[in-house]
């Protein structure tokens, strides 16, 4: 191969290229975004809007219904879910396809919403409708806290807001911060109803009069031209008092004048402080209260370079804080990132040192072992810059690949090495066996690597998160695999030929210490001379017993295909991230303060089991569904680090069952604890979730009875447990019934009632004030005696039209009633969501199987399911699996078909393909895993593997069978000729994946996955490559050359390519 003589004659040359390739990847490395994975959580863009007072389905009706309607169908979308609470939230998340630009993405819902706005009720629109880039998971949550209690909520909530969010919001990957245990300063009007009443004021005077008075006035100037009397030579600006900033300034509001010239102010019929917005959550850690700061990341950023700056920026901003004030980080789940990154990392040291060893045991010298290990690094550090090229990220994924390219890289110099290494025992000098290892092995080389490279490239085409995964192995071992033929093809030869020497140049009998390596390699030889001796024997029998190689054939096959049904599929392998979710749930109706109390319980017991380090825990918040409500908590708990936790035998699962059990034990309330999703910002749990939706209309009772009884049976269905939904209908309220006839016939507009229950009860947005530079609301609402129980509602009164003040009570009817305090929306129908987990051994598949057997079986007639988050992405992947192991096959069939000139010698290398899968499931059986992702990642890369082997026997048997040797002759040399260097290849790439296999800590679940298939699988390419292959080629040639006498032609002619040749 006269490219490959170029370089042996030039070795500077060959020396240049690579140190080249080593600087642009170490140039490119640093540029790489560090990250758990790469982008393949569905863009997410989320609208919000409040409507104060109003209940979940009247939010439901008249603004999640309206918005939904308008955005859906926006081009990319896959679906559209809303939540609407009793608090008078609304959110709205809109979920695209993975690749979708986020900015186009939220400029088509913008313009959406828009068209929706007008038909929103009016305070929802005063208040405004927001449309933001979302990511569905917390980057980090930093509390400020008081350790000496001098500093209460309200302090610390504002301080956060004004000296700490901010600063933090202007780091490049924050996507926003939502504050927890929030007390934002709002102009809080007390209004008392029988002091208002009493002056025969009703709440909408009060409200209008406010309105009215706290407005910010432009003044305009005197002086301005044009001049009416050539100027006064002065221009002065008019500054008058518009917005009011005390409460003093509000309590002088004049409400009303009465005949005598008395005058009415807010101050007379109300309290005014500067108060808290609202009072919706409590937040703490472990016991201590603070104001918690949950900060999501901007999607495509880099999780790492963020949590480094804000901490970075936590520390600049702690010299100023005040007496009293401290920050602490108990959340932080981009450690278990770095620490998983970090393992990856040390696997791949690992790798390469199992590597090297394997190479120095069948090279026995420093000579020609040096010749391989220098393709690693070449290889390894040159994909950097490729990686960079395409916008890659550093993560697991794109590691995972790096450690299985690690054996390949090192095989092309393997071959080389070994060539020449033979021809020198045929006498050659160094510089004529490099010479005739390049002609013989040098096509060979070039059609393994673009095998290896066709396996990938229908992955190409693949789109959501399996193509995500699938691209990041693609990019990465092709990337190496086209260095390292580079390499072999230019640095391999021109060392062989520098560093090797004649074999009589070391034939003296070792001395001193390198006597005992000397003997040991001896004996290797000897060893593996026998063994090649007796495969020889074999190989030469089996060529001639086609008949019963066959039969056994097909009996593995059969065995590969009933253990592939039999295996439990999965999508994405659950893994112990350092950190679980808690979930408290108490009785409908239960209060702020009651919940609080409940869940300070369950911190108490949480804080007491063995492996929990610390809890972050918020109170009014439902972590299932991160939606506000009074009866619900949350806790997020941090686990002891994973070295303290292998000492005391604790895994995250384990100290998931001792948690479940323990809460079991707290009466009143149902205390849930899950894992977190295997993929931060899909879900907020791990697990299954199920949408449950009204497709009938059938209302939200009938819905939730649906629910009840598919969560009982889930419960009892064997491999699920933990099947639950926080979807009721029996929050208890007050249902004001009113009589607008009577109403009318006393002159009280039924407008006056609702406006007098919505201003008292609710609270009525009035417009904003300045404080400390920012604006806050003002807000008016009943003080709180007035408003603490039921009877109060008949009390209220508003203003007939003779004037006088009517109660309440004699035009409305109070009922008890129930309903839901959140209502979900699912693809525009009313839904519910029903979650659930599975036993160890059960895998995502069967469990999603299992629940659409259940909902097919219990589910009347009116309602239907679909599956959201993880569910959804793992329901879409389909046979994505199957489609890219077929392409992959056929994209290697057609490239040996044009390397062989031949459509039925390639079948010699592809018949191989299903014995690797065989090994490779029974392996992932003999450990008890699914058929997930990553496996199937796994066995695309075992095609090219198994065909790599297959091509050294072919390519050899091939060119002896032309030189004139019988056939079956032909392939039993050369099973046994090309046996040192498929062994050593083998080896070297088995023993480069037992890291992986035995992999502990940090993101082992996945390395385990994903190293089990591809080290059961290589054993089986390696054991059947060598028994089958040789068959194969038998009966492919004996096939061809059929063919050709039948169509009356000769055989093709010889490849180009050309075979090793001993």
């Amino acid at each position: 191969m006269r490219f490959s003589h170029f370089f042996i004659d030039r070795p500077i040359f060959a020396g240049v290229i690579s140190v080249l390739i080593v600087l642009i990847g170490l140039f490119a490395y640093p540029s790489l975004p560090v990250a758990q994975y790469p982008e393949i959580a569905p863009p997410t863009i989320a609208v919000a809007a409040t409507y104060p007072g109003a209940s979940a389905e009247v939010l439901a009706d008249t603004v999640a219904a309206p918005l939904e309607q308008e955005i859906n169908g926006v081009e990319n979308m896959l679906y559209i879910t809303s939540s609407s609470t009793g608090d008078g939230r609304v959110t709205i998340s809109v979920v695209f396809k993975l690749g979708t630009n986020l900015d186009t993405a939220q400029v088509l819902v913008q313009n959406r919403v828009a068209s929706a706005l007008p038909r929103l009720p009016q305070s929802v629109q005063e208040l405004g409708v927001t449309t933001r880039k979302n990511t569905p998971d917390i980057l980090m949550a930093a509390f400020l806290i008081s350790p000496d209690g001098s500093r209460d909520v309200q302090y610390l909530s504002n301080y956060a807001t004004l000296q700490v969010r901010d600063k933090l919001l202007r780091l490049q990957g924050i996507g926003g911060i939502n504050i927890f245990g929030g007390r934002d300063y709002a102009m809080r009007i007390w209004i008392d109803p029988e002091k208002a009443a009493s002056r025969n004021l009703n709440a909408s005077e009060i409200v209008a009069a406010l309105r009215g008075q706290n407005v910010q006035v432009a003044g305009g100037s005197v002086g301005a031209p044009p001049f009416a009397r050539g100027g006064s030579g002065f221009e002065l600006s008019v500054q008058t008092q518009g917005r009011l900033t005390t409460p003093e300034q509000f309590g002088e509001v004049v409400i009303k004048t009465d005949g005598n010239g008395a005058l009415t102010r807010v101050r007379d019929v109300a309290r005014i402080e500067v108060g808290s917005q609202d009072y919706t959550t409590n937040a703490y850690v472990n016991d201590t209260p603070g104001v918690g700061l949950g900060i999501t990341q901007l999607p495509g950023s880099n999780a790492l370079a963020t949590a480094e700056a804000i901490i970075k920026t936590l520390e600049e901003a702690k010299k100023d804080f005040p007496p009293g004030v401290a920050y602490s980080i108990p959340y932080n789940p981009t450690t278990y990132v770095q620490q998983s990154i970090d393992s990856v990392q040390q696997t791949l040291f690992e790798a390469v040192a199992l590597v090297v060893l394997v190479v120095l045991i069948f090279l026995q010298s420093w000579r020609a072992a040096v010749i391989p290990v220098l393709a690693i690094p070449v290889s390894l550090i040159g994909t950097f810059a490729i990686m960079a090229a395409f916008g890659y990220s550093l993560n697991n994924l794109s590691l995972f690949g790096l450690v299985l390219a690690i054996g390949i890289v090192v095989d092309d110099a393997i071959v080389v090495v070994e060539n020449v290494e033979r021809e020198l025992r045929n006498g050659l000098s160094p510089h004529d066996a490099a010479y005739a290892t390049m002609d013989e092995v040098g096509g060979a080389l070039i059609a393994i690597a673009l095998t290896l490279c066709a396996v990938f490239v229908p992955t190409a085409f693949i789109s959501g998160i399996s193509g995500q995964f699938y691209k990041q192995f693609a990019l990465t071992i092709s990337a190496a695999t086209l260095i390292s033929a580079l390499v072999s093809l230019t640095l391999s030869p021109a060392l062989a030929a520098l560093l090797l020497k004649p074999h009589d140049d070391h034939a003296a009998t070792p001395r001193g210490w390198t006597a005992p390596i000397t003997r040991a390699a001896n004996g290797f030889n000897r060893g593996f001379d026998w063994l090649s001796d007796r495969y020889g024997r074999v190989t030469a029998r089996l060529v001639r017993t086609v008949g019963l190689v066959l039969i056994a054939y097909v009996i593995l096959l059969g065995l590969a295909g009933w253990r592939f049904s039999a295996t439990p599929t999965g999508f994405i392998p659950a893994q112990d991230q350092g950190y679980l979710i808690g979930v408290v749930q108490m009785p409908p109706g239960s209060t702020l303060e009651r919940t609080d109390a409940v869940m300070r319980k369950a911190v108490g017991i949480a804080r007491r089991t063995r492996g929990v380090n610390r809890v972050v825990n918020i109170a009014g918040l439902d972590g299932a569904s991160f939606s506000n409500a009074p009866n619900a908590a949350t806790m997020f708990l941090a686990l002891d680090d994973f070295p303290v936790r292998e000492e005391h035998g604790q895994t995250g699962e384990s100290i998931l069952g001792d948690l479940r059990k323990a809460m079991g034990a707290i009466d009143g309330a149902n205390v849930l604890v899950i894992a977190p999703p295997p993929v931060r910002g899909i879900g907020t749990g791990g697990g299954f979730k199920m949408m449950v939706q009204d497709r009938g209309n059938k209302g939200v009772r009938a819905l939730e009875g649906a629910t009840i009884e598919m969560m009982i049976a889930g419960n009892q269905t064997p491999g699920l447990t933990s099947v639950f939904s926080l979807f009721n209908t029996g929050t208890p309220r007050v249902f004001a019934d009113i009589d607008r006839e009577k109403a009318q016939q006393l002159g009280v507009p039924p407008e006056q009632v609702f406006a007098t229950l919505q201003t008292y009860l609710g609270s009525s947005y009035i417009n904003d004030f300045n404080l400390f530079g920012r604006t806050y609301r003002v807000t008016a609402q009943a003080d709180a005696p007035f408003r603490d129980a039921p009877g109060d509602i008949v009390n209220l009164k508003t203003r007939s039209a003779s004037g006088e003040m009517v109660p309440l009570g004699s035009v409305a009817t109070l009922k008890d009633d129930s309903g839901p305090y959140r209502v979900v929306r699912h693809n525009l129908y009313t839904a519910s969501e029903l979650q659930g987990d599975t036993v160890p051994g059960f895998s995502s598949g069967q469990a999603l199987a299992a629940m659409e057997k259940l909902a097919a079986q219990r589910l009347p007639a009116g309602f239907g399911f679909e599956w959201t988050e993880l569910a959804y992405q793992e329901k879409t992947q389909g046979n994505t699996a199957s489609i890219v192991f077929a392409l992959a096959v056929v994209f290697v069939f057609l490239l040996l078909a044009a390397q062989y000139e031949s459509l039925v010698l390639p079948l010699a290398v592809i018949l191989i393909v299903p014995m690797c899968l065989l090994a490779a499931i029974l392996g992932v059986n003999l450990r008890g895993f699914d058929n997930n992702i990553l496996t199937q990642i796994g066995l695309v890369v075992l095609v090219g593997l198994a065909a790599k082997n297959a091509i050294l026997i072919v390519e050899f048997a091939k060119q002896a069978e032309e030189r004139g040797m019988e056939r079956h002759v032909a392939a039993a040399e050369a099973a046994r000729t090309r046996l040192r260097p498929i062994l050593m290849t083998s080896f070297a790439f088995i023993l480069g994946v037992v890291p992986l296999v035995i992999a502990s800590g940090p993101g082992a679940e996945m390395r385990q996955a994903l190293g089990t298939a591809v080290f059961f699988g290589m054993i089986g390419v390696t054991i059947f490559g060598l028994l089958f292959t040789p068959v194969f080629y038998v009966i492919a040639s004996w096939t061809a050359d059929r063919a050709a006498r039948w169509r009356g032609r000769p055989a093709a002619p010889p490849s180009p390519a050309g075979a090793p040749a001993e």
